[in-house]
């Protein structure tokens, strides 16, 4: 059964959501584009999985979010990341990188 790269978007959203925010506050449309073009079209996020993970986030004051106007001059709310945020960041980060590697270490066995 092939399976797409988006496929295993589940369950790794939020990191990306908190690393595309680092960078300054975005509007969703923009944290959704930033993501497909930081990974060449393979990961796109479907706007429903997008908006409750940053409700999620927010929930969790790893992100804040504010009114303002988008390039296209839309109202449009722009998120970005809390104090907190960036801690967890940092944490989720560390577990990624330990598992990217450990999941490396097992694919590359001849």
């Amino acid at each position: 059964m092939d399976r797409s790269p988006t496929d295993l978007l589940h369950g790794t959203l939020d990191v990306l959501i908190l690393k595309t925010v680092s960078w300054g506050p975005r509007h969703g449309y923009d944290i959704a584009r930033w993501i497909e073009d930081r990974t060449r079209g393979e990961l796109i996020v479907e706007d429903a999985a997008l908006y409750k993970a940053l409700h999620r986030l927010e929930r969790a004051r790893w992100i804040s979010a504010e009114w303002g106007m988008s390039e296209s001059r839309r109202r449009a709310k722009f998120y970005d990341l809390t104090t907190r945020g960036r801690q967890q960041l940092k944490s989720e980060m560390q577990v990624w990188h330990r598992y990217a590697v450990a999941v490396s270490a097992v694919l590359e066995v001849a």
